[in-house]
């Protein structure tokens, strides 16, 4: 797993682990002239803030940690890292990462309110939310997978439930990559 780029954090006025952010930028000023649901497409620049500050200390939980809990409780809450596997092509309304035991996990954004730019695969991720244990239904992953530009073939292979953990972010951060 790649590592963030600290400085390029406190370029943004986040302070990881150990400080209060002093961000004085306005994510969402033009949010009156903001289309919900508008394509975001590629980006010319991928890294930024989306959705919901970050505020306060943000303690980031280790992953393997954060599955544990998931696993044990069915949930759990609080900002975790990793590297973005693959986004929506069609919007950036999900992303994927993987997890320490080899899964990956489908990110998906509060009450579809924000979204991330479709070109950033590769990018490391900072995500604020909260993880749940389900069982996606089969009409669901082949939604997913047609999202992900699977052939019907593959789509059609898909017949059976799959109980996996996913992450429902209120904020997400990409820094740039190191």
């Amino acid at each position: 797993m790649k590592k963030f780029d600290l400085k390029w954090l406190y370029g943004l006025g986040i302070w990881v682990l150990f400080a209060c952010s002093t961000a004085e930028r306005e994510p969402f000023a033009d949010l009156e002239s903001h289309e919900m649901g508008k394509v975001i497409g590629k980006a010319e620049t991928v890294p930024g803030k989306y959705g919901d500050e970050m505020e306060g200390k943000i303690l980031i939980t280790h992953l393997p940690r954060f599955v544990e809990d998931v696993e044990n409780k069915g949930f759990s809450e609080g900002v975790i890292q990793g590297e973005i596997k693959e986004v929506c092509a069609s919007k950036g309304c999900w992303l994927t990462m993987d997890l320490p035991n080899g899964e990956s996990m489908r990110v998906t954004f509060k009450n579809y309110g924000f979204f991330v730019p479709t070109n950033s695969q590769g990018f490391p991720v900072l995500l604020k939310g909260v993880g749940t244990l389900v069982e996606t239904d089969v009409e669901t992953l082949r939604h997913y997978a047609e999202d992900e530009g699977k052939s019907p073939k593959e789509i059609e292979a898909i017949t059976q439930p799959k109980k996996e953990i996913t992450f429902e972010a209120e904020a997400v951060i990409i820094p740039e990559k190191s």
